[in-house]
C-alpha cells in the first residue's frame, strides 16, 4: 500500500469521532448545499486542520528520507485520497451570498 493511502487511513482511524461526525455532515451537505453550508464550514474547519497536520506529517517523512523533490506530488496524492472518501472536502470555507433582484415596475 502507498504511504500517502497509508496516512490516510491512519488519520481516519486517529481521529475516527470527528470524522464520523463529518460523514453525517458531508452527507447533508451533499443533499442541500445551500442550507448546510454554515454547519459544513464549522466542522470542516476543525476537518482541515487535521488533514494539513497528517498532510505535513507525510511530507516531512519523505523530506527526513532525501526526497523532498516529490512532496509536493505527494501532498497532491494525499489530498485525492482523502478527497476519495469526502467528495466535497474542497467545499469547506465557501461563502455563500444571497443574489436577489428587486423588481422595476413602470409607471405608464
Amino acid at each position: 500500500m502507498p504511504k500517502y493511502k497509508e496516512y490516510a487511513r491512519r488519520m481516519l482511524d486517529a481521529n475516527k469521532e470527528l470524522f464520523e461526525k463529518f460523514r453525517a455532515v458531508h452527507d447533508k451537505y451533499s443533499l442541500d448545499t445551500n442550507a448546510n453550508q454554515e454547519e459544513y464550514n464549522l466542522i470542516g474547519a476543525e476537518v482541515m486542520l487535521v488533514v494539513k497536520e497528517w498532510e505535513g506529517k507525510l511530507c516531512r517523512q519523505s523530506e527526513k528520507a532525501g526526497y523532498s523533490n516529490y512532496t509536493t506530488n505527494l501532498a497532491e496524492k494525499f489530498q485525492a485520497e482523502v478527497k476519495n472518501y469526502f467528495p466535497f472536502i474542497d467545499h469547506i470555507g465557501l461563502i455563500v451570498k444571497r443574489f436577489e433582484l428587486k423588481r422595476i415596475t413602470f409607471k405608464s
